[in-house]
């Protein structure tokens, strides 16, 4: 059995489901929301080049390194971005957290962080992780404010990692939570939910 296996994760504000092409035209028009492919620091993919990266995410679910997700927004029913576990370690129990994007609209919202919590829910409690990862552009501060904000502590900074869409070198933040520290990093995230919650009321 491939490990981790595909699985929806649902909560009170977002639901999380197996990708497929079905959603391809949801993504279109959630990618629009913000022109998000313009965002030089990270890898969002155009309106036409959307079913090659659905493509692409699914090609690497075969092989076993990454299990991606429509992110679902329930009182629409549409899809509003895309999130994965990548660089799936099976035989160390690890995975990261990442690939992911949202549409503008629901950017710093319940949404996301109840999306992260059911990721590291699944991630520690069914799938027993050891560790989960975080990795983003060193220059990408608002990504970084948000994984510190999860309570995930910087590993350290490969530099010169990879390549940006626009060419230039990228240095790489690695950020992760360990299974010690899940216990505390639950509570945290499930008080920011809340609060999150009620100020969208």
């Amino acid at each position: 059995m491939p490990w981790p296996e595909p699985v929806t994760l649902r909560g009170a504000h977002v639901t999380l489901e197996p990708l497929t092409q079905a959603r391809h035209d949801e993504f279109v028009e959630a990618v629009r929301d913000g022109e998000l492919w313009n965002l030089w620091y990270t890898f969002i993919p155009t309106p036409d080049k959307m079913q090659a990266e659905i493509d692409k995410r699914l090609a690497q679910q075969k092989q076993g390194t990454m299990l991606p997700f429509a992110v679902i927004e329930p009182g629409s029913g549409k899809a509003v971005g895309m999130t994965t576990y990548m660089n799936v370690d099976a035989e160390q129990r690890r995975v990261e957290i990442g690939s992911t994007w949202y549409r503008k609209s629901v950017q710093r919202t319940a949404l996301n962080t109840e999306c992260k919590l059911l990721l590291l829910s699944h991630a520690f409690e069914q799938l027993g992780c050891i560790a989960v990862e975080f990795r983003t552009h060193y220059l990408n501060q608002q990504s970084r404010r948000a994984i510190e904000r999860l309570g995930a502590r910087l590993d350290g900074i490969l530099r010169n990692h990879r390549r940006s869409s626009d060419g230039t070198l990228r240095d790489t933040c690695v950020y992760s939570i360990i299974e010690s520290e899940w216990p505390a990093v639950r509570s945290h995230l499930r008080h920011q939910l809340a609060t999150r919650a009620a100020t969208s009321l």
